[in-house]
């Protein structure tokens, strides 16, 4: 139950950051003259939207592996029962390690496309666009790495564990609550800052 009202107060956080970006949207559209792009056309064109689909494909991809190890996990299966390369006898562990590496590219992905926009002389200090567009999916990214830290974590608990207790598959369910949450809010950060124009 507290993992659910923590994650209702992120919502909120959230909440509170999608309102500030839209206000701040409608306030620099308003300020524009008629027929003149507003602030939001003219620095949108900046962000490349195909290199951010594949990374949110990415990050969905990785809920669907997590998903996978909490299955796993309810069942007890902490390692695989064979080879690496039969991917139907993965256990929590290689879901889990899976779900942490294409997070970590998903975080690598992200760095890429900051330093991009920074070299190209966008950053957080450019203009109110790009405040909002930084400081939104800074704040999503700083998520996404408290996610790979309970990866971490929960997976390092089944190497000092002699045995695969039900507290072991609580923390891999509720671990996997977070790691959803942080998907669910990125495609709508996502939509909001890369498709909507």
């Amino acid at each position: 139950m507290g993992v659910w009202v923590w994650l209702a107060s992120e919502l909120m956080f959230f909440a509170a950051l999608f309102a500030a970006y839209f206000m701040i949207r409608q306030t620099t559209s308003a300020a524009a003259a008629p027929g003149t792009p507003t602030l939001w056309q003219v620095e949108s064109a900046h962000l490349d939207v195909p290199y951010s689909s594949v990374n949110t494909l990415i990050l969905v991809l990785s809920s669907v592996a997590c998903q996978m190890g909490v299955h796993a996990a309810e069942h007890g299966r902490v390692r695989r029962s064979k080879g690496l390369a039969s991917i139907t006898s993965w256990g929590m562990r290689e879901w889990y390690t899976l779900t942490f590496v294409m997070g970590a590219v998903f975080m690598a992905g992200q760095a890429g496309e900051y330093a991009t926009l920074i070299i190209d002389g966008h950053t957080i200090s450019s203009n109110v666009y790009f405040s909002a567009f930084f400081l939104a999916t800074g704040f999503h990214a700083l998520h996404v790495f408290g996610g790979l830290i309970a990866f971490l974590f929960t997976l390092g608990r089944t190497y000092l564990a002699r045995t695969f207790t039900h507290e072991q598959a609580v923390t891999a369910m509720v671990v996997s609550y977070y790691w959803h949450f942080v998907d669910v809010i990125w495609i709508i950060l996502f939509t909001v800052v890369y498709i909507v124009r």
